[in-house]
């Protein structure tokens, strides 16, 4: 039973067997027997799990695995993963995947086997504070939240830097070029249905130049020339049709 835990631990990829959990532990945290090695989620499957970056093995040696795959550098973003130097009881490092982005020196992770919880390692820890207190600002040294004493440790524990995935290159991600937020534009008003009869506020309105505009309309009637009546032409009869002569010497004379 106990080898194949520590195959299992070394095939997932360990960070620390003494590693932060142990450092940073308040006088009254009890350690587990060296002797033993108990199955715990280690950081490298959760950070690869959550920031979806294909780097197997131990934590230390993400950092050069990652160059020429992955984009490396000091600068936070939400969705890189914070790549931890070995340092004094933790000799395999550590990887956490930023989930926040705070400010310039402060951020937020999500990671697994750092604070002891319960007395138990190999626990999930999620938005928990790490701060930059490099003299430069260029997150090489940091301090990070650890759960028995509830506050930022005391250790201060080198950092190489950022690895960022596929989802930490997206420019939203990032604390500089992070975009303004815009408001979604707000729906048009329904068009009010106007009714037919006008309203007394409009009526009122506008009674003072109805007077006016009445009169006004008047004496443009008045002063208005009159046309003269056309004059009736008399309709002529029509011309009677020419006489025969002769014939009409016959009807005179005739009888």
């Amino acid at each position: 039973m106990r080898v194949s835990s520590i195959w299992i631990l070394a095939a997932a990829g360990l960070c620390a067997f003494h590693g932060p959990a142990l450092a940073d532990a308040s006088p009254g945290f009890e350690r587990p027997d060296r002797h033993e090695l108990p199955a715990y989620l280690q950081c490298v499957p959760y950070a690869r799990e959550l920031s979806g970056i294909q780097i197997y093995g131990d934590a230390h040696t993400w950092w050069n695995q990652a160059a020429g795959r992955y984009e490396r550098g000091d600068e936070p973003r939400v969705g890189a993963v914070m790549a931890f130097v070995p340092h004094g009881g933790m000799r395999l490092g550590h990887v956490a995947m930023v989930s926040r982005v705070i400010d310039s020196r402060t951020v937020l992770l999500d990671h697994a086997n750092w604070s002891p919880i319960n007395g138990r390692r190999g626990q999930i820890e999620r938005d928990v504070k790490a701060v930059d207190v490099s003299l430069a600002n260029d997150w090489s040294q940091v301090r990070v939240w650890y759960g028995p004493i509830q506050a930022l440790g005391t250790s201060v524990w080198p950092v190489h830097g950022f690895i960022y995935g596929e989802q930490a290159r997206f420019p939203e991600t990032r604390l500089a070029a992070a975009p303004p937020s815009r408001a979604a534009p707000s729906p048009p008003a329904p068009a009010r249905l106007h009714s037919a009869a006008p309203s007394r506020t409009f009526l009122n309105a506008f009674a003072g130049l109805a007077k006016p505009a009445a009169e006004a309309r008047g004496n443009l009637v008045a002063r208005a020339p009159v046309r003269p009546a056309e004059k009736v032409m008399p309709q002529r009869k029509p011309a009677p049709a020419p006489r025969d002569p002769i014939a009409a010497a016959v009807a005179r004379y005739g009888n």
